[in-house]
């Protein structure tokens, strides 16, 4: 499970991209940001500067300061902002790419069978969340439509 940490990056993440794609966008305060993706004030200010700290956003400060989407929709990587903001992303740490451990209680990992089942399960969830991008947010009212014929 993603933590309430990364829904509330991903809801100012997409209200940055919404003001990024008209046609004079203008920096986002931390309080507009919060207005228009439904999240408390109180966390953003700390999840805005580890995306920041990531390269995504940038901010200016200033009367007319504020944050702005740097990268395009389309470059940024979910499962980057997941690493980012929630840590490692696999379901066990000898699986992890970037934080392996060994797990203490483990014997000998070529012939863990709890490790190859979970591999086979982390390998398709790579796949699919390797492949997400915001730009993929953006547009998943109309895909939702696409694949269930209606959106909530």
């Amino acid at each position: 499970m993603i933590t309430q940490k990364m829904k509330y990056a991903l809801k100012a993440l997409l209200a940055l991209a919404d003001e990024a794609e008209k046609g004079h966008p203008e920096p986002l305060t931390i309080e507009e940001i919060a207005k228009r993706s439904g999240t408390p004030k109180r966390f953003l200010e700390h999840i805005l500067l580890e995306v920041r700290n990531a390269g995504v956003i940038a901010s200016t400060r200033g009367r007319s300061g504020g944050y702005s989407l740097i990268k395009k929709p389309n470059e940024v990587s979910i499962s980057e902002l997941l690493r980012t903001i929630d840590g490692p992303i696999a379901p066990l740490p000898c699986l992890s790419r970037r934080a392996y451990q060994r797990c203490e209680d483990c014997t000998d990992e070529a012939t863990c069978r709890i490790r190859k089942v979970f591999a086979d399960v982390f390998w398709s969830y790579l796949l699919i969340i390797e492949s997400l991008t915001l730009e993929d947010m953006l547009r998943s009212a109309e895909a939702q439509q696409q694949v269930i014929g209606e959106t909530r």
